[in-house]
């Protein structure tokens, strides 16, 4: 088996805390049942990602506007306060990324699902973003995981070979793509078991 050298990371839920909860958990009042249903029926995972494929967000906004009149206010908060939905950094997982940084044996990549209209936000607030040798930026491609063409662009543009990288990943869809791309993967759960995983791999930290 070839040495594995260059690790790509999401960004979401393995550096970055982002949850629209921080917003609507109060707007709701607490009320966690009603807040769901609003995310499973109006302001939806699939309608996000929409925008995470570039899709522009007032765009969204209006259609999804139109579409749920009777929520305007609600929907119009989505992006108008996705900023506050911006938590902190997964600090453990900043570490371990300083150690592969640091190292120098490793080209160390992101592949993230992100508006190229709120991108540019965390940028300026997280500072271990500028460490990385490259970010592939999804609202920026117009494509997003798990769809095998932002894996291969992933791979092309940073002359990556599949069998010697793994990715890193919160989402078992987008793992499960990147497996069939002939990638090694790491489905992360926490900061110390992806630390466990890595030295599995005979990746040094």
């Amino acid at each position: 088996m070839k040495t594995i050298d260059t690790i790509i990371f999401d960004l979401g839920g393995v550096l970055i805390d982002w949850n629209p909860e921080y917003v609507y958990l109060d707007v709701f009042d607490g009320d966690r049942e009603k807040m769901q249903q609003f995310f499973d029926t109006v302001c939806t995972h699939d309608w996000n990602e929409n925008q995470d494929a570039g899709h522009p967000l007032a765009q969204a906004t209006e259609e999804r506007v139109a579409l749920f009149p009777e929520h305007e206010d609600l929907i119009r908060m989505f992006y108008g306060r996705w900023e506050e939905m911006l938590g902190e950094a997964i600090e453990g997982t900043v570490a371990i990324l300083k150690k592969l940084i640091d190292n120098k044996d490793y080209k160390v990549v992101a592949l993230t699902n992100w508006s190229h209209e709120t991108f540019p936000i965390a940028l300026e607030r997280f500072d271990f973003l500028h460490w990385f040798d490259g970010i592939l930026v999804s609202g920026e491609e117009k494509t997003r995981k798990p769809f095998k063409d932002i894996y291969e662009l992933t791979l092309s543009r940073f002359d990556i070979e599949a069998k010697r990288s793994v990715f890193i990943d919160d989402n078992l869809r987008n793992i499960i793509a990147a497996k069939d791309m002939g990638i090694n993967t790491i489905l992360f759960k926490n900061p110390e078991k992806l630390e466990e995983e890595l030295k599995a791999l005979n990746i040094i930290l």
